[in-house]
Parts: C-alpha cells; sequence; structure tokens
C-alpha cells in the first residue's frame, strides 16, 4: 500500500518521467524562495488532513475505531489517534482519561482523581506539545496548596470538555513538518468544521454527575453530591455549501472531594538530633549509615467546586473548490473554589526526654533507614495544629484564528494561518488564590507516628478538644498568577512533483510572552494573635471520625490511630481573628485588620517572572512512493529551529533582621523588591527520515528517525534569586533560581515496529523505540549564604544553649535556655513568664556573633542526559459481527536517568517514567453500546525534591476501572450511563522507601446519567 497523500496512479508516461529535473530545479527554487512556506503547528495536523478520517461517518465505538486504525496504517511515521462516536459524543468524558488507551501514553492525575496532564513514552506533561487544531496552545498552570507562581509548560486538560472535539492524533514521531517542543509526542485535538461534514448537525446533551468522594467529607466541606453538565453543537452549510457555521458550547458543574495523609516538609537525612538523643534508649536501633526522620504528620480534608465553560465558533468561506478561508473562536474558563481542613502535628526531630509510656523510635534496616515508629516527646502544651484554608482560582483560555487553503492548482497547495491565543489564571477570592489560618491548640504531649502500613498513623495519647487553648499562630493569604499570550503566524506550501513525489516546505513564527507572578501576604503570628490563650475560645469547630474519612486506605482502621479529627469553621475563625487583632493591637482600625488578614491587590512586593520566547522555524521535506513489488513510502527533510528568550524576574528582598518568634520558624525580612535580567539563544538543524513497507497486503513495517528538542520550563528560566519567606532553625532556608541562557532538551530518536492487520478492525501490532537525551535540564540543589540574612539560631547564646541541652538541637530547650538567660540583652525578648514551659518571645539576629542562614537553593543546569528506550504492544480484535470487541496495549520504558536512593547529591533524573497498560472490552449493536476499561501504570519519579533537599518522590502504581452503557431509543435519543473509578482507587506517595510516605490520596467512585438528542 502506498501513502493516500501520493496518488495510487500507475507511472506516467515516458515524456513526463523527462520533465522532472525541470521539476527538481523548480522544488529546489520552492524550497528557498518565499513559496516555501507551511506553519509548524498547522503541519502536524494537515498531515493526517487528506486521511479517510476527515470523510469517514463516525458513529459508535466500532465507527470510531474503524477510523483510529485508519489514521495509524495510512499515516507516515508513528501516529495514533481517538476519533469521536459522534458529533459530541467523545469515548470519554475527559480528554487525558481518553489518551490513556493509546500505547505509551500515561496520565498525570489531578487532587480530584481526574486526568489533567499525559507522559508518553516516559517523557512527562512538559515535554509534550498540545496543539489545537494544528496551533500552539498557552498553558495558564499555577501553583496548588500554597505553591507559587509556576513554570511548567504542560498542558492542563481539564480545562477543555470532550464535548465538541472530534479526534485527538498523537504523533510520536518527529518530522521535519511536525513542530518542536514535543520530544515525547505532539498532540493535536481537532474540532469538528462544518463545511467538512456531509449533513447539518444540531443536538444537545445533558447530564447528572454524582461524585461518591463528596460523602466522604464533614458536611461543612461538603458541596452538592449531584451536579449538572450541559452541552449542544449546531455545525450546518449554506449557499450550496460555499458556507460553513458551526456553534459548540458545553457547561458542566462538578462538587468533589479529596481526604489525604501527608509529610509537607519532607524527610530530612541525617539529622543530628538522632545520635544526640537522650536518654540513648528512646531509639531503640539507632541507625548507622544513610537515615531518614519525617518533620511531621497532616491529615488534611478537602472539598472542591468546579465549574467550566466552553465555547465555540466557526465560520468557512469557499468561494470555489479550490479557495477556502476559515475564521474560528475557543474559549474556555474553569473556576476552582476549595474549602480545606487540615490537622497535623510538628514532630521537630524532638527525641529526647521522658516517653512517659510511649513506643521508643525504631528504624528499619538499611540501605536506607527510616522509621517505623517515631514519638516526639512534648510537656503537654506543645500546639496541634488546626488549619483552615480556602482556595480559589480563574483559568480563563481564548484563542482566535484565521486559515485560508489554497489550491493554486494540481500540483501546488497554500496554507495561511495565523492565531492570537491567551490563557489567564487568575484569584477568583478577595482571600487569594490559596488562604491559611494556622490555628493551634497547645495541649498535646507525646505524639507517635506508625510508618508500617500504607496509611500512616498518628498516636496522641490523652489528646482532647479544649477550645481554651486555641490561638491563631499565623497566616497565609496568597495570589498567585499565570498569564500567557502565544502569538502565531504560519505559512506553507506543498508541490506534487509527480505520482510517487511531493516536496513540502514551510516556515513559521511564534512569540510567546510568559508572565508567573506571586505574593504572599504571611503574618508571622508564631507566639499568637491573641497575647493570652481564650481569646478563641466559642468559635465554630466540630469533631469528626478520622479512620471513616480514609476507609480506602489500609491501615485507616488500626487500633493506634487518634480517633478524632477536629476542625475549625474558616470564616468563623477569620471574624475572630480580625476582633482579636483589633483588640490587641492599638489604633489599628476595621479596614486595616481586615486588610490584616487578607490577600494583597498586586504583585508589587512579591516574585513576578516574566519572559518573552521568540521561534521562528524553516523546513524543506519530501515524499516518495516507491513503485516496487514491496511498496515502500519515504519521508527525508530537515528543520531549522531558532529561538530567542529574555527573562526579567522581580524578586523580594530579604536582606535585614530576622526573627526567631516560635520553635520552627525563622521570618524574613521583607523589604522592597529587585529585579534581574538574562537573555539566551539557541538554534538547531533537525533532520529526520521515516520509511514504511507494506511486506504483504496486510503486514507494514516502519522505520524512523528524527531529532527534536524540548524547551526549558520558564520557571527554569527566571532571573533573579527568589527566597520563601520563613527558615527553619535547624534545616536552614529555601530558595530558587533559574538561567534563561539553559539549552533545551535535544532528543535523538529512533523507531521501529510492524503492524499485522489480520482481519476488518482488527491488527496486533509491535514497536520498539530509543531515545538518546542530551542537554537534559537537571533540578539541582545548592547550598549557600546571602548577604545581610544572619541566623538567630545561632551566635553566642545560641552556642551556651546547645552545650546546656547536651548538644540537642531541640529549639525548646535552646529559646528556653536563652530567654532566661539573656532576656532584655541585644536581640533577645521575652514576651511572657520566665518559668513557663516554653518561654514567648522574640530572638532576633541582632544577637552577638550571629552566622548567615544557610539557604538550599534550587536551580537549573544542562546535564549530560542519557537514554529512554522502551516497548510498545498494542492490539485491536473484533469478534466478527457479533458487536464484541478487545483491544489493549502495554508499554515497558526504561532510562539509566534513573535516581540513586542512596544518594543525596544532585541527580539527573527522568520525572514520570513507568510502565503502563490498558484493556478495553465493548459490545455495540444498533440499540446497546457497553464498554468497560481498566488503565493502569506502574511506578514512577514524580519529583527529585520533596521539599526538604535532593529527596526522591515516587507515585506508586495505580490501576482505574472505568465503564460505559449507552442505550438508544430511535434514531435520535441516546441515554448514557458512565461509571468512573468503580474500584475506588487511592493514589500514594512515598520517598526513598516505602516507609517514608509523602502522600496517600483517597478520592472516590463518579457516576454520570444522561441524556443526548439529536435534531
Amino acid at each position: 500500500m502506498k501513502h493516500p497523500q501520493i496518488s495510487k496512479t500507475r507511472r506516467e508516461p515516458q515524456f513526463a518521467r523527462q520533465l522532472k529535473p525541470v521539476a527538481w530545479a523548480s522544488s529546489i527554487a520552492l524550497l528557498t524562495g518565499a513559496a516555501a512556506v507551511q506553519a509548524q503547528q498547522t503541519a502536524a495536523a494537515q498531515s493526517a488532513s487528506t486521511q479517510s478520517l476527515e470523510t469517514v461517518v463516525i458513529t459508535g465505538i466500532r465507527k470510531s475505531l474503524d477510523s483510529a486504525v485508519t489514521l495509524k496504517r495510512e499515516s507516515r511515521g508513528l501516529v495514533d489517534g481517538i476519533v469521536a462516536e459522534d458529533i459530541g459524543k467523545f469515548p470519554d468524558t475527559n480528554l487525558a482519561e481518553s489518551m490513556q488507551r493509546i500505547a505509551g501514553v500515561s496520565i498525570d492525575r489531578a487532587a480530584s482523581g481526574e486526568g489533567s496532564k499525559v507522559t508518553v513514552r516516559g517523557v512527562g506533561p512538559d515535554f509534550n506539545l498540545v496543539l489545537l487544531n494544528g496551533r500552539q496552545m498557552p498553558s495558564g498552570i499555577i501553583g496548588f496548596e500554597g505553591a507559587g507562581a509556576n513554570g511548567s509548560r504542560a498542558f492542563d486538560f481539564a480545562n477543555l470538555s470532550s464535548d465538541s472535539i472530534s479526534a485527538l492524533e498523537v504523533f510520536k514521531t518527529a518530522r521535519a513538518e511536525s513542530p518542536t517542543g514535543g520530544i515525547g509526542a505532539t498532540i493535536n485535538i481537532k474540532t469538528a468544521r462544518p463545511l467538512d461534514l456531509r449533513e447539518r448537525v444540531a443536538s444537545i446533551g445533558v447530564k447528572a454527575n454524582y461524585d461518591a468522594s463528596v460523602g466522604r467529607l464533614p458536611d461543612p466541606l461538603q458541596g452538592s453530591k449531584i451536579t449538572p453538565e450541559v452541552s449542544g453543537i449546531y455545525s450546518d452549510t449554506f449557499a450550496d455549501r460555499t458556507i460553513g457555521i458551526a456553534i459548540s458550547g458545553s457547561y458542566s458543574k462538578r462538587d468533589s472531594g479529596f481526604n489525604k495523609a501527608y509529610t509537607q516538609n519532607g524527610w530530612g537525612t541525617n539529622d543530628p538530633a538522632v545520635k544526640s538523643v537522650s536518654p540513648t534508649s528512646n531509639i531503640v536501633n539507632n541507625p548507622a549509615g544513610l537515615y531518614a526522620t519525617s518533620r511531621e504528620l497532616r491529615y488534611s480534608l478537602t472539598g472542591m467546586e468546579r465549574e467550566r465553560l466552553n465555547g465555540q465558533a466557526t465560520l468557512q468561506f469557499a468561494p470555489s473548490k479550490d479557495l477556502k478561508f476559515t475564521v474560528d473562536y475557543t474559549m474556555a474558563v474553569n473556576t476552582t473554589h476549595s474549602k480545606n481542613a487540615e490537622m497535623s502535628s510538628w514532630f521537630n526531630n524532638s527525641f529526647s526526654g521522658d516517653l512517659k509510656g510511649s513506643p521508643a523510635t525504631q528504624f528499619t534496616t538499611g540501605p536506607v533507614a527510616a522509621p517505623i515508629v517515631q514519638t516526639a516527646i512534648w510537656d503537654g502544651t506543645h500546639d496541634l495544629a488546626l488549619n483552615t484554608g480556602q482556595y480559589a482560582q480563574k483559568a480563563k483560555l481564548s484563542s482566535t484564528g484565521f486559515n485560508t487553503e489554497w489550491k493554486v492548482s494540481d500540483a501546488l497547495r497554500i496554507n495561511v494561518d495565523a492565531h492570537h491565543s491567551v490563557s489567564k489564571t487568575t484569584p477568583d477570592s478577595p482571600y487569594g488564590t490559596y488562604s491559611t489560618m494556622d490555628l493551634a491548640m497547645f495541649n498535646q504531649g507525646n505524639a507517635t507516628a506508625y510508618y508500617d502500613q500504607k496509611f500512616p498513623i498518628l498516636s496522641l495519647p490523652g489528646q482532647k478538644f479544649d477550645d481554651t487553648k486555641l490561638n491563631v499562630t499565623g497566616t497565609q493569604f496568597r495570589n498567585n498568577l499565570s498569564d500567557q499570550t502565544v502569538d502565531q503566524f504560519q505559512t506553507g506550501a506543498t508541490y506534487r512533483l509527480g505520482s510517487d513525489d511531493k516536496l513540502l516546505a514551510g516556515l513559521g513564527f511564534t512569540k510567546t510572552k510568559n508572565r508567573s507572578a506571586s505574593y504572599n501576604n504571611q503574618n508571622n503570628d508564631w507566639s499568637g494573635v491573641a497575647p493570652s490563650l481564650g481569646q478563641f475560645a466559642g468559635i465554630s469547630t466540630g469533631t469528626y471520625g478520622l479512620a471513616g474519612l480514609f476507609n480506602r486506605i489500609p491501615g485507616h482502621d488500626d487500633s493506634r490511630l487518634f480517633p478524632s479529627f477536629y476542625m475549625a469553621d474558616f470564616q468563623s475563625l477569620r471574624d475572630r481573628a480580625v476582633k482579636v487583632k483589633m483588640a490587641n493591637t492599638p489604633g489599628m482600625t476595621q479596614a486595616q485588620a481586615e486588610a490584616y488578614f487578607a490577600a494583597a491587590p498586586d504583585y508589587s512586593r512579591g516574585d513576578d517572572w516574566r519572559a518573552t520566547e521568540k521561534s521562528s522555524s524553516l523546513y524543506g521535506q519530501w515524499d516518495h512512493a516507491f513503485d516496487s513489488s514491496i511498496p515502500m513510502n519515504i519521508s527525508v527533510g530537515l528543520r531549522y529551529e531558532s529561538t530567542k528568550v529574555e527573562s526579567s524576574s522581580q524578586v523580594v528582598d530579604h536582606s535585614g533582621t530576622t526573627t526567631w518568634g516560635s520553635q520552627n520558624e525563622i521570618n524574613l525580612a521583607s523589604g522592597g523588591t529587585t529585579f534581574g535580567t538574562k537573555s539566551g539563544k539557541y538554534s538547531y538543524w533537525l533532520p529526520s527520515i521515516d520509511w514504511d513497507a507494506d511486506l504483504a497486503e496486510n503486514l507494514k513495517v516502519r522505520a524512523s528517525y528524527g531529532e527534536n528538542i524540548g524547551r526549558p520550563g520558564w520557571n527554569q528560566m527566571q532571573g533573579g534569586l527568589s527566597l520563601g519567606g520563613t527558615a527553619n532553625p535547624n534545616g536552614g532556608g529555601n530558595g530558587s533560581t533559574g538561567d534563561p541562557a539553559l539549552k533545551p532538551l535535544r532528543s535523538k530518536n529512533f523507531d521501529l515496529s510492524a503492524e499485522y492487520y489480520y482481519a476488518k478492525s482488527s491488527y496486533a501490532a509491535v514497536g520498539a523505540f530509543y531515545k538518546k537525551v542530551s542537554n537534559f535540564v537537571t533540578t539541582s540543589t545548592i547550598d549557600t549564604t546571602v548577604a545581610g540574612i544572619n541566623n538567630p539560631a545561632s551566635g553566642t547564646y545560641y552556642n551556651a544553649a546547645l552545650a546546656a541541652c547536651g548538644g540537642n538541637t531541640q529549639p525548646l530547650c535552646i529559646r528556653n535556655y536563652i530567654f532566661r538567660n539573656y532576656n532584655g540583652q541585644p536581640g533577645v525578648t521575652a514576651t511572657g513568664p520566665l518559668n513557663a514551659a516554653e518561654v514567648a518571645g522574640v530572638i532576633t539576629s541582632a544577637v552577638p556573633g550571629a552566622t548567615p542562614i544557610p539557604f538550599k537553593v534550587t536551580t537549573f543546569t544542562n546535564g549530560p542526559g542519557d537514554t529512554i528506550k522502551g516497548l510498545e504492544l498494542n492490539f485491536q480484535h473484533m469478534f466478527g459481527t457479533s458487536g464484541f470487541g478487545v483491544s489493549g496495549n502495554y508499554t515497558k520504558v526504561k532510562t539509566g536517568l534513573k535516581f540513586n536512593n542512596q544518594g543525596t547529591n544532585q541527580q539527573a533524573a527522568l520525572l514520570g517514567v513507568s510502565d503502563s497498560a490498558n484493556l478495553v472490552g465493548f459490545f455495540e449493536n444498533d440499540t446497546w453500546s457497553i464498554r468497560g476499561a481498566y488503565n493502569w501504570r506502574g511506578e514512577f519519579l514524580a519529583a527529585t525534591s520533596d521539599g526538604n533537599g535532593n529527596n526522591p518522590v515516587y507515585t506508586e502504581p495505580y490501576g482505574q476501572v472505568d465503564a460505559s452503557i449507552g442505550y438508544k431509543i430511535g434514531k435520535s435519543l441516546t441515554l448514557q450511563l458512565d461509571l468512573l473509578n468503580l474500584n475506588d482507587g487511592y493514589i500514594r506517595q512515598h520517598g526513598r522507601t516505602d516507609e517514608m510516605l509523602v502522600s496517600a490520596i483517597q478520592t472516590g467512585r463518579r457516576y454520570l446519567i444522561g441524556a443526548r438528542y439529536r435534531f
């Protein structure tokens, strides 16, 4: 079989073949002249535009699979796809969920359990390029749960409804005509065009969404268990099919929840408090070699409310069969509001003291030792944290595009495309994107954490709820902004030299402006907003059973678990905090107190990263079909890519006096802002070649080689040094910086595959891939200090206290000693009784002999790289005309870029590499449409830092069972039932060992029932 882009007409007459040198000369001029034009993003979509994918009447599961098989079989290079079963009916409710059916594609799930990003062949979301109708789309991802500005290039598929999507195309091999940026794959999302449809289409759909995760939340956090979805599409042609209009829209509301047990501040390695423990019997088996301890253990509950509005309008005008104009507009608005409650206990490596019946700390054996029992010793006045917060953000995407397709002659086609697209995510609350109020109850004694089960167990013997012991000890009101604009012009030409040859040439220009900003109005009232306890008594609180909140995670019913979860109402707590702050701050007005507990109006005092990236490209590609006994096709191309980057970053100046106001945190000064500007540039020549051959009528083999680049993330290119607002007395502070002169990842890709099409709509395929990646961008943590930022937990007084405390670095003993012996001296001010079990007060960097605070600064460098290699197996089988069918795939991926769990140094490990498998079975006839699917992803490295240095975070294997049932009534009405996460799975992450829990997240099942009527 020859590629359909080349005519299947047999050889032309002799005189025509003699003219080929002239055609070659013309084509060379075409490659170098003004006519040598084709936009890079349009090319990826255009490569399949002439396929039968566009002409199949799509109705039902089988037609959907038939079209996908046709796309795979007839494309040059490796292309997989998913096609809508009908207009307005994509196979899944989420685009990312659909893509995991493709071999080599696995998904990253958001906290709600919904698929949001994709990893392809072991390459993470930042290096998979997403296009909408062949155009590069901006992304507007911001940090979640207190994270700041986000520099990811990943596209969040949760922002787009699947209702208006006609097809997804996944291009796995690099070609000259394809855009750069997708080392793993280039993913093209296609929407229906009215002049491509053969009939008028008008339909409307309604659904009711039942989310069982809502019922696992306490009443104050619950939303509605049942929420609506509405969608519709209208497409028609007029004036003898010269004018086409299509309008589609969808609205959905989803309330959900997730419960999480986690360690926020990571696992500290080789903390000296373990070795200086007193008495030594407090640790059963003091470890040798590398060991780690947990900073704290937290239980967090979050109720989420999401509203999503999508719309698209397309106008087409074809004054002749050779000329077509298209204008389109796409919009998406995704609003998310969340309520959060959290209960946590800080351990702070407090191993020394009286166990009072609590178990001694016990570690696993090496090579990396982790605690299976960790006891923190407190005197009964330690603070149990009962934090409460709200999150609110609104993401908006808008894209306006223009396209012209012109068939100049039978030999020459020209395409011109331009678009302006904006993605912006902003706060959607006066309290900011993320707000939390740290409420502490000062009556906690010893705490023991057990890490011997999947669920982490916190034991708090004798703990009682006492609202007279409550105080607000710190608040955060953070605003995050992500604003990205893409302006793109693309134009190109295809010149057919003859029945077996054609040339493609193109150029494109893309300008991307990215802004990521963040400011945290953090109030460091660590000694308490109220100077004495009791002023927060009577606020709205609740007590709930802890075990029942995590009933799907093994170990939740352990008898050692503290039985209660305490939570406070955010609004009630904030209202009281405003009154208490005013009462204890002379001269403070109501307006000032309200602003104190609210987000700042702008980012003038925060981090503000701005980058402009300008890229230009030029390519030429020759496609040839061999008229031989074994039909073969070959495509040879070369692409030139040039990019310039300029990054200007505003960061907060933290130089000045630092204050140590509580055991766990040192507050940095917050002064003005400074700017840093850097620039960089790079250019590459990227060759490619694709070959395929039909060894038999039903057997095709392929081989490909191509080079591609993946650009660094926006956060990796920031200028200036950004420091966190707080530091730990023992661990120091954190910061980050970037470099716009970073080189992009460069990948040399080899692919081999064989496809056996043994029956209609049935095939089996095997493929092998090998990627040699260089210039890998690594995340490293550098230990450094910053001039003008000194440590109040150092100097003459600290050294004397450390000696008096027997070398124990636990802050309680050291602070009490300093207050009791140096109160009133430079840098030391006690605000509470000196005989208190924990003396309240502030120690500043004005103490004698203060040394600089150590900072762990995250930075980015280009590493040497390594290889990614893998094997893909996939099949599809239809059982004759019975209506039954089955499909599946398995992907095995390996890389040399692994994390060494026994090392604490900087490591160039590749994120997201995992095996994956999918199995789908279905039945369909004229009335029923039934599908069941199982999707599985193996363990993978999710991060190379857990917030406490160069420590890995692994996501454990996850599998999910989904099903759908459709019932057709007549020709127009279809009833639909979608059943998601039927196995009610949970997501767990760990560190260097399984015992080092990072997080365990539980969501719930989800059911959607609805109907679609086609007019």
